[in-house]
């Protein structure tokens, strides 16, 4: 594999997003959630009209980890009432990092971790924060072992299924 760049992504980019989007989300989530949860939640938050709304605000920004022409993962960061919760002016949100199911493992992950905290610094942030499902552990290792801490919990609306996620951030 050659070198892996992270590069912001724009409504050029809007199929490619869509497509990474709902397969890492599948590949994350479909062995432990419903399947018709599943398609709500795919139909309703990661359709082409909802991320293209999503792109246009320029309070939320997107970001490719690709090797090549090839994408391996993705990035989501908000800032002011972009933010699902938090609005926090001084505080950035990772919305989402997510990695192909065969790049895991790669650090991938971390590469898009570390663009976010490298975003929320030079933006001078006081705090980068997000959600983890209570029952995600990998994910909750991962935000643990960088220094992120749980500070609160909301709920995740997957479907009908109310689930739990744990809020956790990190002092920049």
């Amino acid at each position: 594999m050659g070198e892996i760049k992270v590069r912001k992504i724009t409504s050029v980019d809007l199929t490619d997003l869509v497509k990474i989007s709902r397969q890492t989300f599948t590949e994350t989530f479909e062995e432990v959630n419903f399947e018709e949860d599943m398609q709500k939640y795919l139909s309703e938050n990661l359709s082409e009209e909802q991320l293209q709304s999503e792109l246009d605000n320029p309070e939320s920004e997107f970001y490719f980890a690709e090797n090549k022409d090839e994408i391996l993962g993705y990035l989501k960061l908000n800032s002011g009432n972009s933010q699902t919760e938090n609005k926090n002016e001084n505080s950035i949100e990772i919305e989402r990092i997510y990695v192909r199911k065969e790049f895991l493992r790669m650090k991938i992950g971390q590469l898009l971790l570390d663009h976010s905290i490298q975003i929320a610094k030079e933006k001078k942030a006081e705090f980068i924060w997000l959600g983890v499902w209570e029952h995600n552990e990998r994910a909750l290792k991962f935000y643990g072992k960088n220094g992120f801490e749980v500070y609160s919990k909301h709920d995740f609306v997957l479907g009908k299924d109310v689930q739990t996620d744990l809020l956790m951030k990190m002092n920049l």
